[in-house]
C-alpha cells in the first residue's frame, strides 16, 4: 500500500476520488448516501459491535448510529491504499444528543472490489461517546 499523509486539505488531491464524498455522507448522516459506496453483499464492523452483512442491513444499522447522535465531524489525518484497500486515520467529533462534545481517534480499515467497499471495518472506542455527560 502507498502511504499518504494527509493534515487538514493539505495532501487532500491524493486521496481516492470517493473518499470526499464517503465522509461527506457520513457527516451529513445520510445512510441511504453512505450504503450507496457499498457492494450488496458487504460486511461491516463498527467498534466492538457484530458484523452487519448486506447493503440494506449495514444501512439500516447505520441509519440508527445516526439517530443516536446530533453531529459528527471527520478529519483524516493519514491514509495508505493499495488496489484491494485504503485505510485512514483521523479523530471524529462526535456531538451527542445532549449537546456535549466528544473527540475520538478512529482507524477505517476499507476493502474494495472494484470502486466499491466490500468491508468496512471501524476501530474506534465509543465508550466515551455513550458514557453519562460530566455535566
Amino acid at each position: 500500500m502507498n502511504n499518504t499523509t494527509n493534515a487538514g486539505a493539505a495532501g487532500a488531491d491524493s486521496l481516492p476520488a470517493w473518499c470526499a464524498p464517503l465522509f461527506a455522507a457520513i457527516d451529513a448522516r445520510d445512510a441511504d448516501a453512505f450504503a450507496s459506496f457499498l457492494t450488496a453483499d458487504a460486511q461491516f464492523r463498527f467498534g466492538n459491535a457484530p458484523v452487519v452483512a448486506g447493503q440494506a442491513a449495514i444501512r439500516d444499522v447505520v441509519a440508527g448510529f445516526f439517530g443516536a447522535i446530533r453531529a459528527c465531524s471527520h478529519r483524516l489525518l493519514a491514509s495508505w491504499q493499495g488496489p484491494a484497500g485504503f485505510v485512514c486515520e483521523g479523530e471524529v467529533t462526535y456531538t451527542r444528543l445532549d449537546g456535549a462534545q466528544v473527540v475520538l481517534p478512529f482507524v477505517n480499515v476499507l476493502a474494495l472490489r472494484g470502486a466499491k467497499i466490500v468491508g468496512y471495518r471501524i476501530y474506534i472506542d465509543n465508550g466515551p461517546l455513550f458514557a453519562p455527560s460530566a455535566g
